[in-house]
This record gives C-alpha cells, sequence and structure tokens, in this order.
C-alpha cells in the first residue's frame, strides 16, 4: 500500500444524517426532471435557441464545474513538481474533489447533447477523429482525466477493502495495488498533462465565437486567462472543501498548511488581472471600460472579485485566521466562476434577436448533479481513508504517491 497511507483516515460516524437526508431528497426530486429532459427533448425541457447553442449545463455544469475540479491539478503542481510534501495530506481530498467534479461535468454533458448515446464513440473511434477541433480535444482529455483521477484515488478504496474480510474486493485490491503503485508516476505526470491540455482549451473554443464574444473577455490570451483562472480556483477550493470539512466533519483543522496554500493563490490571482489589464492596454481596448454598461459592470465586478482575497491574503497573520481564508477562498471561487459564465454566456452575443436564461428545468438538472456530488463525497469520506487523520504529519519531501 501507499507510503502515506498512515496520513488519511475515514470519517465514521452515522451516515444518515439529517443534512444528507435532505440532500438526497433534493436529488430525487431533481432526478425527475433527468427523466423528464430526455423524455421531452432539449427544446421543450431547456431555453436553448439557435443563438445560444448551449446554456446553464455547460457554462456552470463544465466549464466551471471542472475548474471547480482542478483541486488536484494545482496540489499535484505544489507536491510533484515543486516537490512541496508538506501538502501531501491535501491530495486524496483534492483528488476526490476533483474525480466528483470532473465525473459530474461528465454526466451532466449528457444532458447537453442531442444524441448522448453517440459519446461512446469519442475515445473508440480515432479513425472519426477531428484533430482540428477545440471541442474534441476537450472532450477526449476530460474523458480521460476521469480516468486518471480515480486510478490516482484508488489506493484510498484499495486500502480500505485489503483490510476487509476475504473475497473478491480484497483479493483484487492486494494484486491491483502493487501494478497501480508502480504506474503512479505515469498517472501523476498524466494527471498534470491533461487539464494543461483542456482548460486552456475550453478558452479556445470561446475564441472561435469570433466578433460574437465581447471586446472585453475576446483575447488571444483567452486559453492562458482560463489556465490561470482554474489554478486560482483550484487552490481555493482545497482551502474551502477542508476548512468546511473540519467545521461539518469534525476534522482537526489544517490551518497552517492552508495558510502556506493560501500564500500561492496571491500571485496567481495578482498575475492573472495583471496580464488581463496589459492585454487590454496594448490592444487598445481600456476605453471600453469608461462605457458603464453591463458589460463594464460585470468586468469590474470580475476584477473585485479577483483582487479582494489577494488583499485578504497578504500578511502572514491575515492567512493563519481561518475565518479569512474560509472567506478568501469563497471570494475566489465566485470569481473565477462569475469570469468562466461571463465569458461563455453573458459576453457571449450572437445576436438581439436572441436571448437566453435557463428554464427551470435546466436549473433543476443542475442542483441536482450539484447534490449527487456532495452525496457521493460524503458517502466516500465517510467509509474511506480520504481526509488526513489526527496528528498525521507528511514528509518535508515526496517523490510519489
Amino acid at each position: 500500500m501507499s507510503r502515506y497511507a498512515h496520513l488519511h483516515a475515514p470519517v465514521g460516524g452515522p451516515l444518515w444524517s439529517r443534512p444528507f437526508r435532505i440532500l438526497v431528497v433534493v436529488f430525487v426530486f431533481c432526478a425527475l426532471f433527468f427523466v423528464y429532459r430526455f423524455a421531452a427533448g432539449l427544446g421543450a425541457s431547456t431555453a436553448l435557441n439557435d443563438g445560444y447553442p448551449w446554456g446553464i449545463w455547460i457554462a456552470f455544469d463544465v466549464v466551471v464545474g471542472t475548474a471547480l475540479g482542478c483541486g488536484g491539478y494545482a496540489v499535484a503542481l505544489l507536491v510533484y513538481i515543486l516537490n512541496k510534501g508538506t501538502y501531501h495530506p491535501l491530495v486524496r481530498p483534492a483528488l476526490l474533489t476533483s474525480a466528483l467534479g470532473y465525473t459530474m461535468a461528465s454526466i451532466a454533458i449528457h444532458f447537453d447533447v442531442g444524441r448522448p448515446w453517440l459519446l461512446y464513440r469519442i475515445p473508440l473511434f480515432p479513425a472519426h477523429w477531428n484533430f482540428n477541433s477545440a471541442l474534441f480535444e476537450v472532450a477526449l482529455c476530460v474523458m480521460t482525466y476521469v480516468a486518471v483521477l480515480w486510478l490516482e484515488l484508488s489506493p484510498a478504496f484499495m486500502e480500505k477493502w485489503s483490510q476487509g474480510p476475504a473475497g473478491f474486493l480484497r483479493r483484487t485490491s492486494e494484486k491491483a495495488a502493487p501494478i497501480v503503485d508502480k504506474a503512479m508516476p505515469w498517472l501523476i505526470a498524466l494527471g498534470l498533462l491533461l487539464p494543461t491540455m483542456h482548460q486552456s482549451s475550453l478558452g479556445t473554443v470561446m475564441l472561435l465565437t469570433g466578433q460574437k464574444l465581447h471586446p472585453l473577455w475576446n483575447t488571444p490570451l483567452l486559453p492562458l486567462l482560463f489556465l490561470v483562472s482554474c489554478l486560482g480556483m483550484g487552490y481555493a477550493v482545497v482551502v474551502f472543501e477542508s476548512a468546511l470539512s473540519s467545521g461539518i466533519l469534525g476534522r482537526r483543522r489544517e490551518t497552517p498548511m492552508l495558510a502556506s496554500l493560501a500564500g500561492v493563490m496571491v500571485p496567481v490571482l495578482a498575475v492573472f488581472t495583471l496580464v488581463r489589464f496589459v492585454d487590454l492596454g496594448l490592444r487598445g481596448r481600456l476605453g471600453l471600460l469608461g462605457t458603464f454598461d453591463l458589460y463594464t459592470g460585470m468586468f469590474v465586478l470580475e476584477t473585485v472579485l479577483f483582487l479582494a482575497p489577494a488583499f485578504m491574503l497578504l500578511s502572514p497573520k491575515a492567512r493563519n485566521d481561518a475565518g479569512n481564508l474560509f472567506r478568501a477562498s469563497m471570494i475566489m471561487i465566485l470569481a473565477g466562476s462569475v469570469y468562466r459564465l461571463d465569458a461563455y454566456i453573458v459576453a457571449f452575443r450572437p445576436g438581439d434577436r436572441f436571448s437566453y436564461f435557463p428554464s427551470f428545468a435546466e436549473l433543476m438538472v443542475t442542483l441536482g448533479v450539484v447534490a449527487l456530488e456532495v452525496i457521493l463525497y460524503v458517502v466516500i469520506v465517510k467509509y474511506f481513508p480520504i481526509l488526513s487523520a489526527p496528528g498525521a504529519e507528511a514528509p518535508a519531501r515526496t517523490a510519489r504517491a
């Protein structure tokens, strides 16, 4: 088993608490709209039209959802590239968040496409691959990344099963664990490469809209901005998730690690904002900020949301304040979410004849996907060694998972 197995432990305790029951009820209700979407079709169940071929299922569930699932990517950069083993107790929670986020995004895409039963063709029919398509690259990378994330997380499940009663799960775990351990460096490498590719390609997709994208967002640097924003959101989600789990699930606080991790967020936020304004200045578009319309207002809101956490986390004292960390991470998550929603929906202008606001069914499907993700997270951390064990500390340096 993993040399870091002692760092993690199941949360334990009763599963069917009142909040968990409420989540299940919400999911069951929303699942009715899952059925309605496929029974009635896209036209009847959504507010999509010829001008807006995608809506909240793409903009939020996929574009924002995958960025929120970049916690594993962001922490992996620290642990495996910068060799900061101090953060190793955060790797599994980040991987779980990533695995669930990307899995839910993969489920959400089935609601948005017209013929989801043909999605299997993407990985299985290479003769039909369109290498000029940004969406193809995103689809193939996301499918591969989902598999890589669950494989990276598999030692947590095998540790639990190998200690259980004799049977299929125990035998399989004992045989598969050494194989996964040897393959881990390759999985880690893929886990770093794939998000870099498809997160930047999500920005490329909107570049293809040309003049339909507002000039404040339409820039050749859009792929870079999408990549940097996902790093900031990934770091923020790790801080948010750790703080939330310590409060709700009664785990020990990891404030020193989170404070150090939050220190990495400050330059990421600064670089994002600086690149954006320098780009607008070099292309002569700063004057657009003086128009005082919806687009200017959203741009200013994004800028404030990106800079606020940077100022909140400037000093070591502020970063070691658990409450301040939590508030800053929430604002950072909101900043990246608003930026991506703006780029995909608000700043997208297909023409005056078209408008879009998600239908009730679209909102319920999105709520159901989010509820399912939270349900799965609670179940997994309750029964499997994901979160850090009490009193566990990681070694100073690390080379593999």
